[in-house]
């Protein structure tokens, strides 16, 4: 199969992997409405096209904390990424630096972020959770530095674990240990070309940045159990004292939905949020991102970086989401499909199929730079 867009992709790692990784890149929570919300908002965002115009020189270039980038696009944090591909995060974070954007590495990767460093003479952002343990994560937060990272990207929409049905019927969660080791192992044998890669040729299969904590237990049940112990749900804004006591440079804030949270971040010094609902992965319901961007756009544009996720699987929908306020969007699926699908040439291409359809879109709605993609290229509702 060619792959000529994200959802090709999509395929192509559907086909690829076991049935409890596909699922838990793919799935959300509950019965996964935000989930499909996220896309058809998004997809519903309708763009005024524009002509002679002269589109002859488009910049797709952005700055964010102070870096100039190709692209208004960062891959964003997906946890255990490493198992889709031999040593996964080291492949994207390799096909990010080919491309100028940045790569986030998640807390629970399967490649540490000294094997990442290693990996690319990129600077990279790292993402962290708030954990009961502050020791491990001053120790985390210090390793990222020590590493070169250049922004720390603190999720706070997760103070506990979703619920994802998807999780329990393959097996990666809420199995007894054994049942659930024998439904991956039989479900890993389907996918000999993944067993083989990845199974056989990509260990350790660890969770990297995490096994020191779960010591001599490192299975999947292991993790998830580690989790759901050491996650926090006494998290408050009063906790970003103790981030940024740890952290001197650029903090982005990922998991804003409200405008109300976006102005506390502000007010306590966050220099970028993520408008996100975790892909439709926490609490199902909630509104897409596309519909919750405007509104946190009037309340803090200006004052911090905005940026946004969740649906977004092409070119002409990180255009959608600029428009729409953001400074820059943030792809989690799309790479993590092309990545299972054909390892760092897979999320090399998608980032080029990304360029190619902003490029496209740009021309077609005339705009030739970063800056001129605002609201004014919306197509207005009429008044009823």
């Amino acid at each position: 199969m060619i792959a000529a867009s994200a959802l090709d992709y999509r395929e192509l790692a559907r086909r690829r992997l076991p049935r409890f990784l596909f699922d838990y890149i793919d799935g959300g929570s509950y019965s996964e409405v935000t989930l499909g919300r996220n896309l058809a908002d998004l997809g519903q965002i309708a763009l005024r096209q524009r002509v002679m115009r002269d589109v002859s020189d488009l910049d797709l270039s952005c700055e964010l904390f102070g870096t100039r980038y190709a692209l208004p696009v960062a891959l964003a944090p997906i946890g255990l990424a490493g198992l889709n591909a031999r040593r996964g995060e080291r492949q994207a974070a390799r096909a990010a630096e080919t491309r100028g954007v940045p790569f986030t590495l998640s807390t629970v990767s399967a490649c540490t972020i000294e094997e990442v460093a290693s990996a690319t003479t990129a600077p990279f952002w790292f993402q962290l959770y708030m954990i009961r343990d502050r020791g491990f994560m001053r120790d985390l937060m210090a390793r990222a530095k020590s590493a070169g990272c250049v922004a720390l990207v603190f999720t706070v929409d997760m103070p506990v674990p979703g619920s994802r049905y998807r999780d329990y019927h393959s097996g990666l969660a809420g199995a007894p240990g054994f049942t659930g080791s024998v439904r991956r192992a039989w479900q890993a044998a389907l996918r000999p070309g993944w067993a083989w890669d990845v199974g056989l040729h990509g260990r350790p299969h660890s969770l990297g940045n995490v096994a020191p904590v779960l010591q001599d237990s490192s299975g999947i049940e292991d993790f998830f159990a580690w989790m759901r112990a050491n996650f926090d749900p006494s998290v408050s804004w009063r906790d970003l004292d103790f981030i940024r006591a740890e952290w001197d440079g650029p903090l982005i804030i990922k998991g804003i939905l409200d405008a109300e949270d976006a102005e506390q971040a502000v007010k306590l010094g966050a220099d970028g949020i993520v408008v996100s609902n975790h892909g439709g992965r926490q609490l199902d319901g909630v509104p897409s991102t596309a519909r919750a961007l405007a509104p946190i756009v009037q309340s803090v544009a200006g004052r911090l970086t905005i940026m946004a996720d969740g649906g977004v699987r092409s070119g002409l929908d990180v255009v959608r989401m600029l428009a729409l306020g953001a400074d820059a969007v943030l792809i989690g699926r799309a790479w993590a499909y092309a990545l299972a699908a054909r390892g760092q040439a897979g999320v090399d291409h998608v980032l080029s199929l990304i360029e190619a359809e902003m490029r496209v879109a740009m021309a077609l709605t005339g705009t030739t730079s970063i800056a001129q993609i605002t609201e004014d290229i919306l197509v207005r509702e009429s008044p009823a």
